[in-house]
């Protein structure tokens, strides 16, 4: 995990101390996302942290479910979840567990708590608990059962557990301090009543432990070393080490926080991209817009790509955003080299050679890709008829413009020059059809005589091209006026997030499989999607365009 220059992040610093003082002698981390939505491109950074410190100092890496609410969860997060993890590369080998594993030791701990006088039965209502917290300013008041006897406990919290009480008319609370200046520690409830089916343990529980009683539980049972987990828990570590310590486990987990992964303008918002997803404004968790693992997947992005990203955007202890440019930025450096560059009009419109001789097309042998000739040539017909970008012609263009008019010469890439002889328009005034004619001497792109040409366009062979639905995605969230309209709290989306085209391809692309990847030239990098697209009909998504906004520190 550490930079290439041989720094290491604040979390290296502590396991090497750690290791170094006989702390402790291994090294075991987990990843313990809840099953109530699919994980989005900030629980990647966790992940391959994760994973990345398991791998560094040969320890092991565990996958939990933390499952211990059940309103919200469902098993099928649990395999979107699970598919995500893989596809990132965290290997979690045959430690796959869920908190619900557990559910009989947190019953346990909590009874052991309370024959020690740590945890008592309390009958006040959310609201009195709230009411009686106190503030940052002010110390809590302590609860009228808060002495309740070791016995009353006991038979109070049995009679929970065997369903006696309706929901939220008891809870089991540890007892710590109710002065304390850490609101976390004023007496936290750690159990709470529950008449709910669970979607592993059914109808077996109708108590159900709080996370914050949970966690420290599970990772201490799994023998976690360290428990990394994001800034926000760093309020809660107090009672994480009093859980371990009270519980008298033989070699307690250490709580370790770092910065969340912000990026600008992007929803990754639960709530939001449920109603984006109730509303059909996106097709799913998984659209193409959205920064869910999966949507990226879906998008084109890498494996490689994304930890290309985590690594640039480092380890600290300060939360910071990170700008979306820079992901694209990775997927560009990943893709470039390792993908054919192939031709595809979008925009189409005929271009006519008016003395190309046959009705037959001819073969050219064209590189896959200029930058990295290990991936080979491919044959790509050339004929009388091809198709090429709208953009490509102007009857009356400005002065630099260096594409194809009237009377002007350019090269047809990888093929010949042609010559621009006339064209004809529709009734609206648009281009119907631009006629040329080729100089056969030219084949390749190059002229015997030396002359040059200012431009080079792409184009496709008309008899054999492939239609393809291309999409072309940008950005959901209008990135002028931020994520959230200040007024009201809504989206403010993009009304341009997608436009759908029909376009021509070369044929050889007419047979391309879910989530090849390609570079469409002069375009962007382009994917099969892998929802809509049937045999012999693929659509594209476009990942990313060419053009980059993001420049490199430095």
């Amino acid at each position: 995990m550490g930079s290439e220059s041989g720094s290491r992040n604040f979390i290296e610093n502590i396991i090497d101390k750690d290791l170094a003082e006989g702390v402790y002698d291994t090294v075991h981390t987990r990843f313990p996302p809840e099953p109530n939505g699919y994980l989005h491109i900030g629980h990647a950074k966790s992940i391959l942290l994760n994973y990345g410190l398991a791998q560094e100092y040969h320890g092991k890496f565990n996958m939990r479910f933390d499952d211990t609410n059940p309103t919200k969860e469902k098993s099928e997060f649990v395999e979107s979840i699970k598919a995500d993890i893989s596809w990132l590369g965290a290997d979690w080998e045959d430690r796959l567990f869920f908190a619900s594993d557990y559910f009989g030791q947190m019953y346990e701990a909590a009874v052991k708590l309370i024959k020690k006088g740590k945890a008592y039965v309390c009958d006040l209502t959310a609201d009195e608990i709230r009411e009686y917290r106190g503030t940052l300013t002010e110390p809590g008041k302590e609860s009228p059962y808060r002495n309740r006897s070791v016995e009353e406990n006991l038979r109070l919290f049995t009679e929970m557990k065997e369903g006696k009480y309706a929901d939220g008319e008891k809870v089991l609370r540890a007892k710590i301090d109710m002065a304390s200046p850490n609101m976390n520690m004023r007496d936290p409830v750690i159990y709470r009543v529950a008449h709910m089916s669970h979607h592993r343990t059914g109808d077996t529980w109708c108590i159900y432990p709080m996370y914050d009683f949970a966690h420290p539980i599970e990772d201490a049972i799994e023998g976690i070393t360290h428990s990394i987990c994001t800034l926000e828990f760093e309020d809660h570590r107090p009672l994480y080490d009093w859980v371990v310590r009270e519980l008298e486990y033989p070699h307690p987990p250490k709580q370790i926080e770092f910065a969340k992964l912000y990026l600008t303008n992007v929803v990754t918002g639960k709530r939001y991209i449920k109603k984006l997803v109730e509303e059909g404004i996106v097709d799913g968790w998984d659209d193409p817009r959205l920064v869910s693992i999966a949507a990226l997947r879906r998008r084109g992005f890498t494996p490689e790509s994304i930890k290309m990203f985590v690594d640039m955007c480092g380890i600290s202890k300060a939360n910071s955003s990170v700008d979306y440019a820079m992901l694209e930025y990775c997927i560009r450096e990943d893709l470039k080299l390792k993908r054919p560059r192939v031709m595809a009009v979008l925009d189409p419109v005929r271009l006519v050679i008016d003395n190309y001789p046959s009705d037959e097309p001819e073969y050219l042998e064209v590189p896959n890709n200029m930058e990295n000739e290990s991936l080979g040539t491919r044959k790509v017909p050339f004929g009388k008829e091809l198709y090429i970008e709208r953009e490509d012609f102007m009857v009356d263009p400005p002065r630099k413009y260096k594409r194809l008019f009237p009377g002007a010469e350019v090269r047809l890439m990888n093929a010949y020059f042609v010559t621009c002889t006339g064209y004809e328009l529709n009734e609206d005034g648009s281009v119907k059809e631009v006629h040329c004619t080729y100089d056969p001497e030219t084949r390749g792109g190059n002229a015997p005589d030396g002359r040059k040409v200012k431009g080079t366009i792409h184009w496709v062979e008309a008899s054999q091209a492939g239609k393809a639905t291309v999409r072309l995605y940008e950005n959901i969230v209008d990135e002028e006026k931020g994520v959230y309209n200040k007024e009201d709290g809504s989206l403010n989306l993009n009304p341009n997030s997608l436009v759908i085209r029909e376009g021509y391809v070369e044929p050889s692309l007419m047979e391309a499989k879910a989530f090849e990847s390609f570079q469409f030239v002069r375009n962007g990098f382009y994917v099969v999607d892998y929802k809509d697209s049937r045999e012999g009909a693929p659509v594209f998504n476009r990942i990313v365009s060419l053009k980059s906004s993001f420049k490199l520190p430095g």
